[in-house]
């Protein structure tokens, strides 16, 4: 359910927009979304696992929150971003 150390770093990486940047919305919607995979695919295996369920709707909004936070600043860099992660919105 967690992500390896190595799976964050790549994903830090990957979606950084300077060299030393781990903080920048862009990569935490990153890690974000890939917690949510990670609760999804465990909460089709356990249905009734309350607990996680209310911790996935949780990160959700959390993700919501920041991709309108990128929305507002800048449409170009929301564009980008939810095409690079394969969001619907």
């Amino acid at each position: 359910m967690s992500i390896t150390a190595e799976r964050r770093q790549s994903l830090i990486v990957e979606y950084a927009n300077t060299e030393n940047d781990t903080g920048s919305p862009e990569v935490q919607v990153a890690l974000l979304s890939e917690r949510i995979n990670n609760l999804t695919d465990h909460l089709k295996i356990h249905a009734k696992d309350f607990h996680s369920r209310r911790g996935l709707l949780m990160l959700v909004g959390r993700r919501r929150r920041l991709l309108d936070y990128v929305k507002k600043h800048s449409q170009k860099r929301y564009e980008a971003l939810i095409g690079r992660l394969h969001l619907r919105r």
